[in-house]
């Protein structure tokens, strides 16, 4: 989960202006110094830290909240906001509308600069770009192979050549092959640290490459020397942007994401997870939501438009709004539920689910029970699929047999289905369906 500390300290902090009586100047200092002590744990530099407080209690003090708000309510709408214009207010979208846009990656060794590079190729394809990928770093002897094989799980073309020193010569000997792609990314060298030699080398290649964006790839762990190095990229290769890595794995992302946007350096993409497509805009609004616990409906739908098709999600409107549902549709959403991403990740962009402190051990147990009724099903005959209330307890057992489970979790199957067949026929026809249904992208048949 994306600085799953930082987050549970604001939820917490937030949720003590819920529960209070009175709003007054002494809850008001209490939720600053929470608020400040949970940044700091964030990695996140003092100075800001003090700045960023200082404006929420300010307003906090002298606003009155207007027509429809409780003081309460208005307090928590204030962190939220000011908490957006800390990591950079608006997003900043990458436009993908020249004839050939051409993105260059730098940074230093171990950020993960040519995973990065495939992540993106993955998140600008599935977009409809051909795109390719071409390896600048002659310093690491397995730079090519690796981007070579990010490449290939990205599925895009790949070009480098181990054997060239020059990173000029490699531009000149792929000229006539790159000029065939809408999108090249370009990985350069690192080092160990910022030097003479490296910012030297990344001159020369921005030069010859004349990108229209230059990306610093920054680990998320990197801490408060975000903004010493991002500002050291951006004299040497004017970056446009900052693409941060690894900010699942850390709770301390918090210096990194508010450095970069102090700097002017925005962040555009977040990396959220090993997985090729574990790559996300960075959008203050939504991240900030999150973090708080207040949900990110806009990335949920995007990640189930991806995982399930318009004709696909417009049959299973069509059989839900009729009251039709069997195991084979349970088996589609959970398969669909499967390709989203980890069950923890989809919990935190639902509005209100977020704020549930759900033990992790929870959702881990509910994915494993995922993957055990997917092997049950496959056990199955298509009439068991269509028609589960015919499963008597001979039926039960083979599929347990063939399936290698407990004949338990066979009924704790058919006990699930059974509730959200229920739940369907609560829904049919009704208007929380159809919006539901809009929402997913299905149309609603008549």
């Amino acid at each position: 989960m994306v600085l799953e500390n930082l987050g549970s300290a604001l939820k917490d902090t937030l949720s003590k202006i819920s529960k209070a009586i009175f709003v007054d100047e002494r809850l008001i200092n209490e939720l600053v110094k929470e608020i400040q002590k949970a940044l700091l744990k964030g990695d996140v530099n003092v100075k800001l830290v003090l700045q960023l407080t200082d404006k929420i209690k300010q307003r906090a003090l002298k606003e009155d909240p207007p027509g429809g708000l409780t003081k309460k309510e208005y307090l928590t709408n204030i962190v939220y906001q000011e908490l957006v214009n800390f990591l950079g207010e608006e997003k900043v979208s990458i436009k993908i509308d020249k004839k050939q846009t051409r993105i260059m990656l730098v940074g230093l060794f171990g950020n993960g600069k040519s995973t990065t590079a495939g992540k993106l190729a993955k998140y600008f394809k599935k977009r409809g770009h051909k795109i390719a990928l071409i390896s600048l770093d002659v310093w690491r002897p397995a730079a090519f192979e690796q981007l070579r094989q990010v490449g290939e799980r990205a599925e895009v073309s790949v070009f480098g050549n181990p054997k060239q020193k020059d990173p000029a010569k490699i531009l000149k000997e792929f000229e006539k092959d790159l000029a065939k792609y809408d999108l090249v990314i370009y990985d350069t060298a690192g080092r160990d640290a910022l030097n003479h030699e490296l910012i030297d080398e990344l001159r020369l290649v921005n030069k010859l490459v004349n990108p229209h964006e230059v990306l610093l790839v920054m680990g998320a762990d990197v801490g408060q020397a975000a903004e010493k190095q991002a500002q050291t990229f951006h004299d040497t290769c004017n970056v446009t942007g900052v693409i941060i890595t690894k900010l699942d794995g850390t709770a301390k992302g918090g210096g990194a994401l508010s450095a970069c946007a102090i700097t002017g350096a925005k962040v555009k993409f977040i990396g959220i997870g090993e997985k090729i497509d574990a790559l996300e805009e960075f959008d203050p609004r939504r991240f900030v939501g999150r973090l708080l616990g207040m949900g990110d409906i806009e990335a949920l739908l995007e990640k189930a438009k991806e995982a399930i098709s318009e004709e696909e999600a417009a049959d299973l409107s069509k059989k839900l709004l009729k009251g039709e549902f069997t195991l084979v549709d349970l088996y589609s959403q959970m398969e669909a539920m499967s390709k989203m991403g980890p069950l923890g990740k989809i919990m935190e962009m639902i509005p209100g689910f977020g704020q549930l402190k759900i033990p992790k051990e929870a959702l881990q147990g509910q994915e494993e029970k995922l993957k055990k009724w997917k092997h049950i099903m496959n056990s199955m005959t298509k009439k068991e699929l269509e028609e589960p209330e015919e499963i008597d307890g001979k039926r039960a057992e083979r599929i347990a047999k063939g399936a290698g489970v407990p004949v338990s979790d066979v009924r704790d199957l058919i006990k699930q289905y059974k509730q959200s067949k229920k739940l369907v026929k609560m829904m049919k026809g009704g208007k929380g369906m159809e919006q539901m249904m809009k929402k997913m992208g299905g149309k609603i048949p008549k």
